[in-house]
């Protein structure tokens, strides 16, 4: 069997998708030349807790591709709500998204933006080509973040922070059972 051909527009799509609140990240990278690399991707997902696995998702047409599916090696950042504007530099083309950016270098050589809310240093550990994406997953070497942090939301095209409407009747597990 196949799918159905869909009966929406791309841009019926596209607006839907963006009805589902996303946190928003600065994926970086140093590419074998030593060229810095970063983008504002907000398609990050969590895939596994052992191994620490995440996914994110990158367009075919990117001209970062080639320098992210080569490389060892990238880190997640997850913006601070004071980080708007960063996040909509590294969205830009033909801006220098880095001027002025403080970072340092994490364990694998990716950069490690000040003040994000959380950061993922991850080894590049498979790529899958689907429509036209290129879908990244990721093995978590080394991972902080900042409990005091507010983020930088996502949804219908405009960016926000959370706001707590109430303390949630489900708890993360935080212990595991033997």
């Amino acid at each position: 069997m196949e799918a159905r051909t869909p009966s929406f527009s791309p841009r019926d799509f596209r607006d839907a998708l963006g009805m589902f609140a996303t946190g928003v990240t600065i994926v970086t990278a140093r590419a074998s030349n030593g060229q810095l690399i970063g983008l504002t991707a907000n398609s990050f997902n969590s895939v596994s807790l052992t191994p620490p696995l995440v996914l994110w998702s990158l367009a075919r047409k990117a001209a970062s591709l080639a320098a992210l599916s080569t490389g060892t090696h990238y880190a997640i950042n997850v913006l601070s709500s004071d980080q708007q504007l960063l996040a909509e530099r590294f969205a830009r083309q033909g801006v220098d998204r880095w001027q002025d950016v403080e970072y340092t270098l994490g364990a694998g050589g990716a950069p490690i933006l000040a003040g994000v809310a959380a950061s993922f240093e991850c080894f590049n550990r498979s790529r899958y080509e689907e429509g036209d994406h290129v879908i990244f997953v990721g093995e978590v070497e080394c991972c902080t973040h900042h409990p005091d942090a507010s983020p930088l939301v996502y949804h219908g095209g405009k960016f926000y922070t959370e706001r707590l409407l109430s303390p949630s009747a489900v708890d993360d597990e935080k212990t595991t059972s033997s």
